[in-house]
């Protein structure tokens, strides 16, 4: 899994494990970075204990031990992967680590740490992760040539990123499109192309400012229609309106050159779609996200109205045999981004999908698709 800086070792087992029981070869096609990052049982730990007891109410965290995880690897104290393939010194180091988020703990009335027998089948998990250890960037090096691709896909939203996103209100790495190859191994020049993945709507997960948030029954239309629900942690997604500002700053801070659009048929039966063009503080009117969360907080969306479709938009997969309306919708986002819309997906399922493939996207979109 390269790019990845993080692994709960139990849970990947576990997938392993799962796959392999359905006949899927994982194994001899997985190889995991040395350099990543694990998140042991007392991140976790810690990770729940702060959510319960933060002032001013929970940041919406997983629960997962993420961002504990990261304090530990800003400050040099955190356990990696590649360790294990030591395994005295890998027992060792998990201990130490423990035993100082332990010590952190105390300072949580009510935390839990974990147990002596939480943290030997943690160790005994991650040692058995050692025969596919390696080192990623070597393992990616001969398809860096012209005549090979590799495909980055990155696992948050841009709104998301420490930097960049909605401030405390995000996730402890940097999730722009940038930051993906570096995190491999490889230079930032090895991005040839940025493909932007939105749905047609705007959906979040957690606490934070939601400007489009819909609260009403249309919201809920979306969520349940749109299956939104967090695939992690099973959490209802919040969902609103198609918010072009953060759109258009995503396109720049990523350079995306293209975009995929998703879930297009979730709004086949809604009767007016509203797209947010600016937000409205006061008198004042922006055309960029504030970087100050409270600003965000308390500004207003500036609508445009556009007709709904009203008719199934499912499984088509010919751009032309859309509805006009929906094809219009897919333009006017087109000429709001600046960039082509080349995918549009009508369905769950991988064949409900629209290819609309135009240069130069052709000579980094992978041959099969564009077939």
């Amino acid at each position: 899994m390269p790019g990845l800086h993080r692994h709960r070792s139990l849970g990947l087992g576990e997938e392993i494990r799962t796959l392999e029981e359905q006949g899927i070869s994982v194994r001899s096609r997985l190889q995991l970075s040395a350099r990543c990052h694990l998140v042991l049982p007392g991140h976790r730990a810690m990770d729940l204990a702060r959510e319960a007891t933060r002032p001013g109410g929970k940041l919406g965290t997983t629960g997962r031990g993420i961002g504990p995880t990261y304090e530990s690897r800003a400050a040099r104290t955190g356990v990696r992967l590649g360790l294990v393939r030591q395994p005295r010194r890998f027992r060792e180091a998990v201990q130490a680590a423990s035993q100082e988020i332990e010590r952190q703990l105390a300072l949580y009335p009510g935390a839990t740490p974990p147990s002596a027998g939480d943290i030997d089948r943690f160790i005994e998990a991650a040692l058995a992760l050692a025969p596919l250890v390696g080192d990623i960037s070597r393992a990616l090096q001969p398809f860096s040539d012209p005549t090979r691709a590799i495909l980055f896909e990155g696992a948050q939203g841009t709104l998301l990123d420490i930097d960049h996103g909605s401030y405390p209100f995000v996730t402890s790495s940097g999730c722009l499109a940038g930051f993906a190859a570096p995190a491999c191994g490889l230079p930032s020049r090895a991005i040839e192309g940025v493909l932007g993945v939105f749905k047609a709507y705007t959906t979040r997960v957690g606490s934070g400012p939601f400007p489009t948030e819909l609260e009403d029954a249309t919201g809920e239309h979306l969520r349940r229609r749109g299956n939104e629900f967090g695939t992690t942690t099973g959490r209802p997604r919040r969902t609103g309106w198609f918010d072009a500002v953060a759109a258009t700053s995503a396109v720049r801070w990523n350079g995306i050159e293209a975009v995929a659009l998703t879930k297009l048929d979730v709004l086949d039966e809604v009767s007016e779609i509203k797209v947010a063009l600016r937000y409205r503080v006061g008198e004042q009117e922006l055309t960029e996200i504030p970087d100050d969360t409270e600003d965000l907080a308390h500004l207003a969306p500036v609508y445009e109205t556009l007709p709904g479709w009203r008719a199934s938009t499912s499984g088509i997969t010919s751009f032309g045999r859309l509805p006009e309306l929906a094809r219009r919708y897919v333009e006017h986002l087109e000429e709001l981004l600046g960039v082509p819309v080349v995918i549009i997906s009508t369905g769950p399922r991988r064949e409900e999908t629209i290819v609309r493939a135009m240069p130069p996207l052709q000579d980094w979109l992978p041959r099969d698709l564009l077939r």
